[in-house]
């Protein structure tokens, strides 16, 4: 285990943009580059997170402390965080708060030194959407970055982008869910999970394949992510309503209509 926050094999700027030129470029749906808030107060760290991601295209505005992140945040609107938990003037999962009372859909990874599985589940459950620990390769975290705006930047058409099981409604191009009529706010991923679950109704879904569709790799947390996620869908989906998300023992989840 290296001291550095960065694992050092992948430090090589020249293998880096080998690795990364292979990958297709993402972009916003009006075809600007994508921009990320980038919060960290280790200067070395943010200027090699900005170097890689540069390579990707993106735009990359960097706050060492909450007060500056929350106010560029405002001002930009950036389509994905990375926001690290020990900051200088606050603490990252306070600092998420204030970012979703701003805006709710921007996809937040949260990257730290903090690596106990408590601290993972504590760091998702305030509303972040991935997890990464120091040090980390640049690689798994521009993956894992272009991961997380897959699934939030919308690009289907509109006659395909409402999809309706029952009393539930999810519109991907609107980024919006109601039940009966009731406005639901979701984060990215759980927004993610109830797509897939809407595109597969009646089918049950195990979790590895929850999170190979959801996820996108093999998680640290397996299966144990698959069932905190669920949970915090099925308080916002079957609250006061009858259920739609079902155990099936053994095997995995299903989305039924309620009856």
């Amino acid at each position: 285990m290296t001291n550095s926050p960065i694992s050092d094999e992948l430090v090589s700027s020249g293998r880096r943009r080998a690795v990364l030129a292979k990958l297709p470029r993402l972009y916003r749906a009006d075809g600007s580059p994508i921009r990320v808030l980038l919060v960290d107060d280790e200067v070395v760290l943010t200027s090699l997170v900005s170097l890689a991601l540069a390579y990707e295209g993106w735009t990359v505005d960097i706050a060492h402390d909450g007060t500056t992140a929350l106010q560029k945040y405002r001002d930009e609107r950036p389509d994905v965080v990375v926001l690290d938990i020990m900051l200088p003037d606050t603490d990252g999962i306070t600092l998420l708060k204030q970012l979703r009372d701003v805006e709710q859909s921007s996809p937040t990874l949260f990257l730290t030194a903090r690596d106990s599985v408590d601290d993972r589940i504590i760091g998702l459950t305030a509303g972040g959407d991935d997890y990464m620990t120091k040090p980390f390769s640049l690689e798994e975290l521009v993956a894992r970055l272009r991961g997380l705006l897959r699934r939030s930047i919308m690009t289907v058409s509109d006659e395909d982008s409402r999809i309706v099981v029952g009393d539930l409604l999810l519109d991907e191009t609107s980024y919006e869910v109601n039940r009966g009529g009731d406005p639901i706010q979701l984060t990215t991923t759980e927004f993610e999970l109830l797509r897939y679950f809407m595109r597969n109704p009646r089918r049950v879904l195990s979790r590895a394949q929850i999170l190979d569709r959801v996820w996108n790799y093999d998680f640290a947390g397996k299966a144990s992510i698959v069932d905190l996620y669920v949970s915090y869908l099925r308080k916002k989906i079957d609250a006061d309503r009858p259920s739609m998300i079902h155990t099936v023992r053994g095997v995995g989840y299903v989305l039924r209509p309620a009856e």
